[in-house]
């Protein structure tokens, strides 16, 4: 059973809620993250278990890599959050840069060993709509 503390807890950590904005809605691997975060893959494991333990978490298994992304029960409430917290994020807080870092390597995910996800990747286009 999750608890809010564990919840909140989650969410609580700067790094963490910089991973929540970047699985928002696109599901990627840890490789990814740590690309656009800048960060060793060992760090972006342990915040994900943090993440996924809080039930925060939806993963897909695409051969040997997980695919991750916020469970779309937990977006409406994210994105309040998000909005009353970052009201004017502007061209250089660092979210803004972590979207631009990402848009970046998902343009090159092709030319990468990440096959991307599949079932996350088609749910994400049914809600979209």
């Amino acid at each position: 059973m999750r608890s809010l503390t564990q919840w909140f807890h989650a969410l609580g950590d700067d790094t963490r809620w910089r991973m929540v904005q970047l699985i928002f809605t696109e599901a990627l691997c840890v490789c990814e993250i740590a690309e656009i975060l800048d960060m060793p893959q060992s760090s972006v494991s342990s915040h994900l278990q943090v993440l996924r333990k809080a039930g925060l978490l939806e993963s897909e298994r695409c051969e040997k890599w997980i695919y991750y992304r916020l469970g779309t029960a937990f977006q409406p409430v994210l994105g309040s959050l998000a909005e009353q917290f970052e009201a004017t994020p502007g061209r250089d807080s660092v979210l803004a840069k972590d979207a631009r870092r990402a848009a970046k390597r998902l343009a090159k995910r092709k030319e990468t060993c990440c096959p991307g996800p599949k079932e996350l990747a088609n749910s994400h286009e049914k809600t979209a709509r």
